[in-house]
């Protein structure tokens, strides 16, 4: 589908056709990513997020829509990856219920960051309320500024 047809021509909306694409080529291409892989990258561009820096800590809010906070996985990778995940479902249907129309989005959310050498790892809190999810991350200190040593000087 060509998102310019429709009067659309945001770089997003570019990005994701060009996502799809990829996709229906990497299914066909037997040296092209894997479903997973393409499956994730999908997540990740429709996965909203914001990030802001505070004098002592990072937060990252993400749009979890109708998932609680038990469907919800906030973890840290090796080299300081904040990886964050969920998984929306259809609702059951009802015997006698049909679709008439099918918008809102299923399937994986996931977001990933680096985070930066002064990020403590060991102090991450994670809070969701109405379907956002705050990630707290506190900074490390700042290292101690190295004070002058000095040396004897002995006589020979």
């Amino acid at each position: 589908m060509d998102f310019r047809i429709m009067g659309l021509d945001a770089p997003l909306l570019q990005t994701i056709q060009h996502m799809m694409d990829t996709s229906e080529d990497a299914e066909k291409s037997i040296s092209g990513p894997s479903r997973t892989y393409v499956r994730d990258a999908k997540a990740m561009a429709a996965t909203p997020a914001d990030v802001k820096e505070y004098p002592n800590s990072y937060v990252f809010i993400v749009d979890m829509p109708g998932l609680k906070s038990g469907d919800i996985k906030v973890q840290v990778e090796s080299d300081n990856v904040l990886l964050i995940s969920g998984e929306r479902k259809r609702e059951e249907e009802k015997e006698g219920a049909k679709y008439l129309r099918m918008e809102r989005r299923v399937g994986k959310l996931m977001r990933k960051f680096v985070l930066p050498e002064n990020a403590n790892t060991d102090a991450i809190s994670a809070v969701c309320q109405d379907g956002v999810l705050t990630v707290t991350v506190e900074k490390l200190p700042p290292p101690e500024p190295k004070k002058p040593k000095t040396i004897e000087v002995k006589i020979a």
